[in-house]
């Protein structure tokens, strides 16, 4: 999946080998269009952006889903209304984002508190143990998951959009050939956030104390949207200054990360990269065009 200011696009290929993509144009982000003047506010536009990734991207998912295993000509059965169904992924991947942040929020946050506090008085020591149960967490998840199939191959293929940004950002030709020779690492990729929330997490919390367990819980869930906001801002800057000596090792952490959630991919895939890649970038190109044009500033 590869997405622009005003477009998105997932590319798949399909059993008999054929490429096909699904795009959303103008619509990458339904909630930073409807509340537009809070996408600009700092520590607030991360937590909508976060929102509206997880809304469109799950709709991507479900058309990879469903598209792959249906045989050329032939479509599915559609019950409900696409606005029925556009909204109703949109609304399992929001939930399932809130349910996965609160967990490996909450569940820390319980087992610090059960296995370490009785030893440990030190409030920043505390969230230390915290980060570090919270990191361990997310990479025993990581590591167990890689090893089925499917997701060893959407990490191929998550390694492959990299590649393909990478070579686009060096001003390669986007060939396979090129494509391959690139690294599958990048600084913006969410993987990133996800590790930078762990330490942002960790100062964050160091301003709070707690008499319980539940306690400890319940600051540690209404903060997320503080954590998450915060944490936003801290991918940007890792972003800004990756080129500057010294300030580049900011973005390290995410960079390992992503040694678990990509891996290298084939032609084949990197094909399918470079497809979806293209196609969004000749949407843009049409969506900026359009959006010159006198007809639409009428008014």
């Amino acid at each position: 999946m590869m997405g622009g200011k005003h477009a998105q696009v997932t590319a798949i290929r399909r059993k008999n080998d054929d490429i096909e993509m699904f795009e959303m144009v103008s619509a990458k982000s339904p909630l930073k269009k409807r509340w537009g003047f809070l996408n600009k506010i700092p520590f607030i536009r991360g937590n909508i952006a976060l929102i509206a990734a997880s809304a469109s991207g799950a709709k991507h998912l479900q058309f990879a889903s469903e598209r792959f295993d249906v045989e050329p000509g032939e479509e599915k059965e559609e019950v409900p209304s696409k606005l029925e169904l556009i909204l109703g992924v949109a609304l399992v991947g929001v939930l399932s984002l809130i349910f996965g942040k609160i967990l490996f929020t909450a569940l820390p946050a319980f087992l610090a508190s059960v296995l370490f506090q009785p030893y440990v008085t030190d409030l920043i020591l505390q969230n230390l143990i915290e980060g570090g149960i919270k990191a361990l967490l997310l990479l025993g998840y990581l590591y167990v998951i890689s090893r089925a199939p499917v997701i060893k191959r959407l990490f191929e293929y998550h390694g492959a959009e990299h590649k393909v940004i990478n070579a686009y950002e060096a001003g390669k030709e986007l060939t396979v050939k090129n494509v391959l020779a690139q690294s599958r690492l990048h600084y913006r990729c969410g993987s990133s956030f996800i590790i930078l929330s762990i330490i942002v997490g960790v100062v964050v919390y160091s301003f709070f104390s707690y008499d319980n367990v539940w306690e400890r819980m319940g600051i540690r869930i209404l903060l997320l949207p503080v954590v998450i906001g915060i944490s936003f801002e801290a991918l940007k800057l890792t972003n800004a200054v990756r080129d500057i000596p010294v300030l580049t090792y900011l973005g390290y952490p995410g960079l390992w990360l992503q040694k678990l959630t990509t891996s290298e991919p084939d032609e084949a895939q990197a094909e399918v990269a470079i497809a979806a890649f293209q196609r969004m970038r000749q949407l843009e190109l049409t969506a900026q065009t359009d959006s010159s044009s006198p007809m639409n500033h009428a008014g």
